[in-house]
């Protein structure tokens, strides 16, 4: 069994302990007492040295923890190990801010928290809530960094599963001893992580992005100096974002949001003119083109176009009498095929059946199609499959 220093003094930086059980290749180790954080809920190991080798992970197995190196320890048994602690202040920093999160979600909208998860730039915290609005996290974010200003204290215990039950703020299925982490007058937990000893200690906490999962909400947030160095990476993109507006900060919103809606009518413009001169092309090229003997006039589109001008050209085709017509966007590999409506031809069948000649993936509707091929060298011999044959299409 592995003594867990950590459990009683988070701020350990560095140990003295004997290795009880070593692989074979030096590279992982077991000691009969250990300062290094394992990975466990949702909280990634610590990382640092001992003998001097780095340690790259820290394994909970169950009674006993490994030890994993970056290279081979083949010094005495009596071993120094050294925290990164930089790393483990920052994820304490984390982790009790998560704490104090939970308990405020708890405390102001009764919202249980399911999960949480530490990473290296953000952590998320996922929540049994419908739905969560910027009002309400802003509330959340206010009171929590209220707490954090308050520095009250976070104490470390080991109690009774049964006598302390009443007072955790999410049960445990564990029986025995537990090992509580306590933030004076507002969460109680049985937790096994790293903790700092007052809420002042976490600095700041920041939440940002919100998203819907099933029917959960997930929280984005940030402690410490991270709260901090993201807080001022985002000050310096909207600082960026409103230079090059020629605008203040606090305009920058309202003239994104009258950009966007530029943008959308900007845009929609645009379908209308392309689906105009596609139609004017598609015409101009019908009237210009001879019909074959069948009758049909097979159009092949110009190159150069992008796939919003071929698609619209292609379902002007659709409309004109008579009329196969199919062409290509070479740098996508797409191709569009059209078939009017007095032809006896399907052009979702059409086109598949030639792709797939070639390896190529695509279909529609009898009237228009759209596939696409995996090399420039198999686009014309689909484009002459489609449009050549007389056989393929007829008079309905």
């Amino acid at each position: 069994m592995t003594h867990r220093l950590y459990y009683t003094d988070a701020y350990l930086r560095s140990f003295d302990a004997t290795i009880v059980e070593r692989a074979e290749d030096g590279r992982r180790l077991y000691l009969d007492r250990t300062a290094f954080y394992p990975t466990s809920g949702g909280q990634p190991n610590d990382v640092g040295t001992l003998g001097g080798v780095a340690v790259v992970d820290v394994v909970d197995e169950d009674e006993r923890i490994a030890h994993v190196l970056a290279a081979p320890y083949a010094g005495p048994d009596g071993v120094h190990g050294e925290i990164d602690w930089a790393r483990r202040f920052d994820f304490a920093q984390q982790h009790t801010g998560q704490h104090l999160l939970s308990g405020t979600f708890e405390e102001l909208f009764d919202w249980p928290t399911v999960s949480v998860h530490f990473g290296d730039v953000v952590s998320t915290l996922e929540i049994d809530a419908p739905a969560a609005s910027a009002k309400q996290l802003r509330r959340v974010e206010e009171r929590a960094n209220a707490l954090i200003a308050e520095n009250r204290p976070v104490v470390v215990t080991f109690e009774d599963a049964a006598a302390v039950a009443p007072r955790l703020r999410r049960p445990s299925a564990r029986t025995g001893t537990l090992r509580i982490v306590t933030i004076e007058g507002h969460d109680t937990s049985a937790c096994g992580g790293t903790h700092l000893r007052r809420t002042g200690e976490i600095g700041a906490l920041l939440l940002r992005r919100v998203e819907k999962i099933r029917d959960h909400v997930r929280i984005e947030f940030t402690c410490g100096a991270r709260a901090i160095r993201r807080a001022r990476a985002d000050y310096e993109a909207l600082s960026d974002i409103a230079e090059r507006m020629s605008a203040s900060i606090d305009d920058v919103p309202m003239l994104v949001r009258s950009r966007i809606e530029e943008g959308k009518s900007l845009a929609a413009a645009n379908r209308r003119f392309i689906e105009e001169l596609s139609a004017h092309r598609a015409r101009a090229q019908w009237e210009s083109t001879p019909a074959g003997g069948d009758g049909v006039r097979r159009l092949r589109a110009a190159d150069g176009m992008t796939a919003d001008e071929l698609r619209a050209w292609a379902a002007a085709c659709a409309l004109l009498p008579m009329t196969v017509a199919a062409g290509a966007v070479r740098e996508t590999r797409t191709i569009a095929l059209a078939v009017s409506a007095d032809l006896d031809a399907n052009a979702g069948a059409l086109l598949k059946e030639a792709l797939q000649q070639v390896g190529g993936r695509g279909g529609g509707s009898p009237r228009t199609a759209q596939g696409s091929v995996a090399e420039d060298a198999q686009l014309e011999p689909v484009l002459n499959a489609v449009l050549g044959g007389t056989h393929r299409v007829r008079a309905s």
